[in-house]
C-alpha cells in the first residue's frame, strides 16, 4: 500500500478548494437555508464540468475512471466548504454502486447523465433510511429487505424532514419495490452501500473539522482579554490541540479506507472493506465532534448566534457525525465483524 498522494491528486483537491472558495463562500452556503432548492446556484454544473461529478464512473460513460483515493481529499475539501449539493452522496456512493452492480439497462440509462451532471443521484442511508437531497434527485438508491434498489423520482414521494443543518435537506420516500428497480438482492451489496457512504461521511467530517479547527485558532489568536490574545491561556491551547490529535488519528483512517475501497476487496475474503470503512467514521465522527464542542466553547457567546459563520460548520459536523451511524453504531459493527461481540 502507498499511503502518500500524488502531485495530481493534490493539484485536484488545490484546484476544488479554490473552486469552492469561489462560488460556495459562506454567505452562499448561509443563502441556501432559504433558497427552495437548497443548492448554490451554478456550483452543480460547475462540478461536473471539472469532472468530481464523474469521478468514478468509467472513461465509456464520459467519467474520468478514477477512484477512491482520488476522490478522498476532494471529500475533505467539500466538507471544508459545507458544501450543500449531494455530492458525496452521488459521486462516492450512488456512482460506484450503479457502475459494479447495475444491470446493462441501468447503467445505459443514468451513469452517462450522472456522470456528465444531467442525472443527480443521491442514496438512503440503510442505517436511517433518511435521503439527502431526495426532491431534487433523478435517481434515488435504496435498500429493502436484504436488496438494493435503484428507483427513479417519478415512482416514489419524498416528505420533508427536519434537520439541524437547513443546507442538507433531508426526506423520507414512501415507495415500492419492483424486479425493474433491482439493483442487486445480494446483501452483501447493501453493506458496501453502508461502507461507500460511511466513508464518504468521514472524509468530509475531516473536512469540517479542520476548517473548526482553522477558524478557532485564527479567533483565539485575535481575540484579546485581560491585555492578551485568548489563545494565550493553557486551557485554550489544550482544547486545539485535541482537536488536532483527533484529526491526526482519524484523516490516516479515512485514507486507508479509500484504499481498501479502490483495492475492492470482497465482504467474503475477510470483510477488511466494512472494518476500514467503520473505524474511519467511528474516528472521524469522534474528531468532528471534539472539534465542534472545543470551536464552541473557545469562541465563547458568538459561536452561539446565527449571525456567525462558526454556526454553519457545526452544524454541517453534528449532523455528519450521526449520518451513516454514529461513532458508537460503528464500534459495535467492527466488534461484530471482528468476532468480538457477546
Amino acid at each position: 500500500m502507498d499511503a502518500t498522494f500524488s502531485d495530481d491528486q493534490r493539484l485536484f483537491a488545490e484546484t476544488l478548494r479554490g473552486i469552492l472558495d469561489g462560488t460556495c463562500p459562506p454567505e452562499a452556503v448561509r443563502a441556501s437555508w432559504d433558497d427552495p432548492v437548497g443548492w448554490v446556484d451554478g456550483l452543480w454544473d460547475t462540478l461536473a464540468a471539472t469532472g468530481v461529478l464523474g469521478l468514478t464512473a468509467p472513461g465509456s460513460c464520459d467519467g474520468l475512471g478514477m477512484d477512491e483515493v482520488d476522490l478522498v481529499l476532494l471529500l475533505e475539501e467539500l466538507g471544508r466548504a459545507a458544501c450543500p449539493e449531494p455530492v458525496a452522496e452521488h459521486a462516492a456512493v450512488a456512482v460506484p454502486l450503479l457502475r459494479d452492480h447495475g444491470s446493462d439497462k441501468l447503467v445505459e440509462e443514468w451513469l452517462g447523465r450522472a456522470a456528465t451532471g444531467d442525472a443527480v443521484l443521491t442514496v438512503a442511508s440503510p442505517v436511517d433510511e433518511l435521503v439527502p437531497a431526495a426532491a431534487q434527485a433523478d435517481l434515488i438508491l435504496l435498500a429493502a429487505d436484504g436488496a438494493l434498489h435503484a428507483v427513479p423520482a417519478d415512482r416514489l414521494a419524498c416528505v420533508e424532514q427536519e434537520s439541524v443543518d437547513r443546507s442538507r435537506r433531508l426526506a423520507s420516500v414512501d415507495w415500492m419495490p419492483a424486479p425493474d428497480t433491482l439493483l442487486s438482492d445480494d446483501p452483501a451489496v447493501v453493506d458496501r452501500c453502508v461502507d461507500r457512504g460511511a466513508w464518504a461521511a468521514a472524509a468530509q467530517a475531516v473536512g469540517v473539522a479542520q476548517r473548526l479547527l482553522d477558524l478557532t485558532v485564527s479567533y483565539v489568536a485575535d481575540r484579546e482579554q485581560f491585555g492578551r490574545p485568548v489563545g494565550a491561556n493553557q486551557a485554550v491551547k489544550h482544547h486545539c490541540a485535541d482537536v488536532a490529535i483527533a484529526l491526526e488519528f482519524a484523516r490516516p483512517l479515512v485514507h486507508l479506507a479509500a484504499w481498501s475501497l479502490a483495492a475492492g476487496e470482497s465482504p467474503e475474503e475477510g470483510g477488511s472493506v466494512a472494518v476500514d470503512a467503520s473505524m474511519a467514521k467511528a474516528a472521524a465522527s469522534d474528531a468532528v465532534d471534539r472539534a465542534c464542542r472545543s470551536a464552541l466553547q473557545c469562541h465563547g457567546a458568538i459561536g452561539y448566534t446565527i449571525e456567525y459563520d462558526l454556526q454553519l460548520w457545526l452544524k454541517r459536523g453534528w449532523v455528519l457525525a450521526a449520518s451513516w451511524g454514529d461513532a458508537r453504531w460503528h464500534r459495535r459493527r467492527i466488534a461484530t465483524r471482528l468476532g468480538l461481540s457477546a
